[in-house]
């Protein structure tokens, strides 16, 4: 006998006590995570949260039978969930001069309290829990992730929040841990919003009004264009304002004139990148380089201003690439019903009316 019960001991750990505020002495409810600690809790609280709790309790109430069924006289809920998410998603539930709010840092923690917070019918900790997923440290450390999880939990701002933060990175799908949350219609609709974002960003390259407009006429960009009087064989008896080269590259002229080649490099590797990361982020990360290139070559003409007037023009463009790419609509079905139960078959057809 001692033996069998030493046996279910090991298969059936005590239970232990749940941190406060989960361990008050007049709490009326017990909930019992699935690794065995006891949430000693107010059914007030819950109810006013969930409708889904509300309800729970109204039914009758288990008669006091077996240790499973109540302890300490409460009765004992046993829940699928774990403790470390059942205390968290316990304290959006309690109001918050009791508990406050849990941190959401982490896409694992994020996706766990979506889900029963959908389980639990809990709306309000739904949309403070998406309010976490599109947080920004979250989505530029992990777009794709959030994409997948937002997708799958049929979140309609959120996934196309995500969607764009997927600009900024090339996206080259990776195994994911959340991959399976996906369809193969879902992924494929994020890689053509990828391309189409690509394709509006490389049309800037093509089209220069955007700067030109901008900037009115060539005494705006003095710092950039060889205004000098030129023959027709490119030669001109004004002497160059500094040594720096100028591209005659067709695509780069500015009012006919000659931009420097500095900025010439810059707009090619720039628009490169473009290509794989559509995003006014990359134009304004690879401005940097682009000043410490004119000041190494040491004209102190370009560089006295290059530095005010290349993040002025960075932010130009970035401006005008994330204007084009705002453009495209990520098309993904918009049909966030639930999908039939598996194996449920189709629905029935009514009977028609003997007329």
């Amino acid at each position: 006998m001692e033996q069998m019960s030493s046996q279910l001991s090991t298969i059936m750990p005590d239970c232990t006590c749940a941190s406060p505020p989960f361990d008050h002495p007049k709490a009326d409810i017990i909930l019992r995570s699935s690794d065995r600690v006891d949430f000693r809790v107010f059914k007030l609280f819950l109810a006013l949260a969930s409708p889904l709790f509300e309800t729970m309790f109204e039914l009758p109430q288990p008669a006091v039978g077996t240790s499973d069924d109540t302890k300490d006289g409460l009765p004992v809920i046993p829940m699928q969930e774990n403790s470390k998410i059942l205390d968290t998603f316990l304290r959006f539930c309690y109001p918050s001069t009791l508990a406050e709010d849990p941190s959401l840092d982490n896409l694992i923690d994020i996706k766990a309290i979506i889900g029963v917070a959908k389980k639990y019918s809990l709306d309000l900790i739904e949309r403070r829990v998406c309010q976490a997923l599109v947080n920004s440290k979250v989505l530029e450390a992990e777009p794709l992730r959030c994409f997948a999880i937002a997708r799958n939990a049929r979140l309609t701002h959120e996934t196309i929040t995500a969607a764009r933060y997927t600009l900024r990175q090339p996206l080259i799908p990776t195994c994911l841990p959340e991959i399976d949350m996906i369809t193969a219609s879902d992924l494929l609709a994020l890689l053509t919003y990828h391309k189409q974002c690509s394709v509006a960003a490389a049309s800037l390259l093509v089209n220069l009004d955007w700067m030109t407009n901008h900037y009115s006429n060539p005494s705006g960009c003095n710092w950039l264009l060889d205004t000098r009087r030129v023959d027709r064989w490119g030669a001109s008896s004004e002497p160059p304002i500094c040594k720096c080269a100028r591209s005659h590259e067709a695509k780069f002229q500015l009012w006919k004139s000659a931009p420097y080649s500095w900025w010439t490099t810059y707009m090619e590797e720039t628009f490169e990148l473009l290509r794989d990361t559509p995003s006014g982020d990359i134009v304004r990360s690879e401005v940097e380089k682009t000043i410490q290139k004119v000041r190494d070559v040491g004209c102190t003409t370009c560089s006295a201003h290059v530095k005010e007037k290349m993040e002025e023009f960075s932010n130009l463009l970035a401006l005008n690439v994330d204007k084009a790419t705002a453009s495209i609509k990520l098309e993904i079905d918009r049909d966030f019903r639930l999908p039939p139960v598996v194996g449920s078959g189709p629905p029935k057809e009514k009977k028609k009316q003997r007329t």
